[in-house]
């Protein structure tokens, strides 16, 4: 089981999306992989706030997988998806209102 999976049964949250298979897919590929992909994701799906709220989960969950591992490639990838979830909160602040905020509100507290 993936932590990202572990993180869906110990909080309850059902899945939408792939997201997080496609980071962790990426990750052995190198930090300009991961930065790839989230460049794909935000331009296909930023528009929907169900995912956007999951690739949020996702960002903020990958951190603190790696920052449990602890080198000096782990470093890098909690620098890299710091700055992500923080830019894509950012972005999900910004730009949903109503019941889409709420929702992302709720989910992701």
């Amino acid at each position: 089981m993936s932590f990202f999976e572990s993180m869906c049964r110990a909080t309850g949250y059902k899945p939408k999306t792939i997201f997080w298979r496609d980071f962790a897919n990426s990750e052995g590929r190198g930090i300009r992989a991961v930065q790839e992909t989230y460049e794909l994701i935000m331009d296909e799906w930023s528009y929907n706030y169900i995912y956007l709220t999951e690739l949020v989960l996702v960002l903020n969950w990958n951190i603190w997988y790696w920052y449990g591992i602890g080198s000096k490639a782990a470093e890098e990838f909690v620098e890299l998806y710091t700055e992500l979830f923080e830019k894509t909160s950012e972005y999900a602040l910004d730009h949903l209102t109503g019941d889409e905020l709420d929702y992302y509100l709720r989910t992701v507290d």
